[in-house]
């Protein structure tokens, strides 16, 4: 039976990159489709009419959004090279650190564009403390489910990239080799596989693109 597959999503957005780096892990093949955001297409309202966001994923027909649920769907419907624990405690544990990343330091961190220069200094530190429970998680283990990539190495490894970038451009100095050896050690780790490689936005797009973005919001 064919499967008729496609992601709604934008380049530079660790969510869409997420849903493309799980599906390129499996094999399946599917029809990427470019957002603009500032037009969405008819086909993204009408397949995401709630929260009008990518990614949206497109299985035969039926859209699936938000992309650590996209993320569960893939690993479910195509279980070959699983993403997931099939222990019921070690995918709970493996949701719990994916929702830990999104939730508590990408939550943290996306508060210190609006914050008051004040409250800037207490956030990077926030997020600093988030970032070290994260390293004490990995520490000890090539990846955060073990011997191969998983669930969280998907989830966190395009949101720290993306981290990186932005430090690159707002010289803040958060993510160093000093203080966080291990993550750092991973994503250099991560990089070197070829899936992933195919996943990243080029860097010098990406910088331009978060350098334009950090100039608008000033």
């Amino acid at each position: 039976m064919g499967e008729e597959v496609k992601v709604l999503g934008t380049w530079a957005s660790p969510f869409s990159n997420r849903v493309e780096l799980a599906l390129k892990l499996k094999g399946i093949p599917y029809q990427y489709i470019e957002e603009d955001l500032s037009n969405k297409s008819p086909l993204l309202l009408k397949s995401n009419p709630i929260f009008k966001k990518i990614p949206v994923l497109i299985h035969n027909g039926t859209p699936i959004s938000e992309s650590l649920l996209i993320l569960e769907y893939i690993d479910e419907t195509w279980p070959n090279i699983p993403i997931l624990p099939n222990n019921p405690s070690q995918k709970a544990t493996a949701r719990f650190w994916a929702q830990f990343v999104d939730g508590k330091i990408l939550g943290t961190a996306s508060k210190y564009r609006s914050a008051k220069l004040e409250e800037k200094e207490q956030i990077i530190e926030q997020v600093g403390d988030e970032m070290r429970v994260l390293e004490k998680e990995l520490k000890g283990k090539k990846y955060f489910g073990g011997e191969s990539i998983g669930y969280v190495d998907i989830a966190a490894f395009f949101i720290l990239n993306m981290f990186l970038i932005r430090e690159q451009v707002m010289e803040i100095g958060l993510i160093s080799k000093q203080k966080f050896p291990v993550i750092l050690e991973w994503m250099e780790n991560m990089k070197e596989i070829d899936v992933v490689k195919q996943c990243l936005p080029p860097k010098d797009k990406h910088l331009a693109y978060i350098t334009a973005m950090v100039a608008s919001s000033k």
